[in-house]
């Protein structure tokens, strides 16, 4: 039984941590006050050393693969070739471009992860809705349906969000099983999320776009000048070569966990394999991944790990399961909805990072048959995926992207923000749980 004294100080180092996470006073890096509050919380001895087994190693090195992966592509030029093909396929109309903007963030999330996807797709669109002369108040739709997509799309697919890796080894669950039960609903809601947005922004696109030449003809000013028909078609190539390429990797990641191969394989394989066809081709060596990937999450998820066993060691999931598990275990739509909801509130008070985590330790905790146990599981993963873009804060996706908006002057506020959220995403959260537990059933 820990002294009151150690259950003290292990919340509050937990709830400064998540202050400091969320406010971030003159950019402070999130991982700066996880990481002294995981110090404080093991120092406490509410945690003890054996208690940090490998549950996060294999899910942070498959993300920091990935993101590697996703800062290649800026040395490849792709950031500026994805910008000139909108503009392209956009063909003057702001409502074509709107749907072309939020099929490249899923895909983008679907072939990296949520993380990685707004370190790629912001700085495009930034670039293009900069070259194409929009006002700031024009750039909104773009900029935000772009996100809340980006961020929801990691749901279908675990390996898209780091926690949702650290939550499959918890309960036990590998990434085909995932994928099966998790990708019809998912896709469903995030189909009912774009179409939300479109109506919510449908008068504020502009519906003619001045693209200027050089974004039509492939000659951006940010990047080497095309000169002929063949420079287009060698750089089309290339990027289309990589793209298959991490395709491959994406793929090969579901065939290693069908197989029982360790995934992180697969990814660290991908990477130094796309690092070293870099080298060759654009004879830049990997040092510059040193300062460019973002070790940084890394470091803060396995203090977030840390935080959150802390509060389950002095009883916090105790509490959670007295209370839910009677209504969870009663049947697959009361285990989703509830689940589901409880994940989105703790994601918008705490950040979707220790939320999840809190969630998947109760839930294994809880005496629940497998399947309720999965569905559970999968409600909370939608909750902390999607329900948590009600608020800027709720995830660390979200938090990324508003410093990449700060960095180049675009401001969006919070009142803004949440005038679309409150619209789409509770709608948008019910009928993807309600989905899930009668596409669980069907399956079953």
């Amino acid at each position: 039984m820990l002294s009151p004294a150690v259950i003290t100080l292990t919340i509050a180092a937990f709830i400064i941590a998540m202050v400091l996470i969320i406010w971030r006073p003159n950019g402070l890096n999130e991982a700066i006050p996880a990481s002294i509050g995981a110090a404080i919380v093991v120092l406490s001895g509410s945690v003890s050393l054996t208690d940090l087994g490998s549950t996060i190693s294999s899910a942070a090195i498959t993300i920091i693969a990935t993101i590697v992966m996703a800062v290649i592509l800026e040395s490849f030029g792709f950031f500026n070739w994805a910008a000139e093909g909108l503009a392209a396929r956009a063909r003057g109309s702001g409502i074509r471009l709107f749907w072309y903007v939020n099929l490249l963030c899923f895909l983008m999330t679907l072939f990296f992860n949520n993380d990685g996807s707004i370190l790629i797709t912001t700085p495009i669109l930034l670039i293009l809705l900069k070259q194409l002369g929009l006002k700031n108040h024009e750039k909104i739709p773009y900029l935000l349906s772009g996100a809340l997509i980006a961020t929801a799309s990691s749901a279908p697919i675990g390996v898209s969000n780091i926690v949702n890796l650290i939550a499959l080894e918890i309960v036990d669950m590998d990434l085909y099983m995932h994928t099966m039960m998790m990708f019809v609903p998912a896709t469903l809601g995030l189909l009912l999320l774009v179409f939300l947005l479109f109506l919510c922004f449908k008068r504020q696109l502009p519906r003619r776009l001045h693209v200027k030449k050089h974004l039509a003809e492939g000659k951006h000013p940010l990047s080497s000048p095309l000169n002929s028909p063949a420079d287009v078609h060698k750089r089309n190539t290339l990027m289309r070569n990589v793209l298959l390429f991490v395709f491959t990797v994406r793929i090969a990641l579901f065939v290693a966990s069908y197989l029982g191969i360790p995934i992180e394989i697969v990814a660290i394989l991908g990477s130094t394999i796309l690092l070293s066809w870099r080298w060759a081709v654009l004879k830049i060596p990997p040092t510059d991944l040193l300062k460019k990937t973002p070790w940084h999450i890394l470091v803060f998820a396995f203090a977030m790990y840390v935080l959150i066993y802390g509060l389950h060691n002095i009883g916090l999931t105790e509490l959670l399961i007295q209370f839910f598990e009677p209504i969870v275990a009663t049947d697959l739509l009361n285990a989703s909805l509830l689940m589901g909801g409880l994940l989105s509130l703790l994601s918008i008070l705490f950040n979707n990072h220790p939320a999840l985590m809190v969630g998947t330790i109760t839930l294994t905790n809880m005496n629940l048959d497998p399947l309720t146990l999965k569905i559970a599981y999968l409600a909370s993963v939608i909750g902390s995926d999607i329900g948590a873009l009600l608020l800027p804060m709720g995830t660390l996706a979200s938090l990324i992207w508003i410093h990449i908006l700060k960095q180049h002057h675009v401001k969006i506020k919070w009142k803004d923000y949440i005038k679309v959220t409150i619209l789409t995403i509770p709608p948008t959260l019910l009928f993807t749980l309600v989905v899930l537990a009668f596409w669980v059933q069907w399956l079953y």
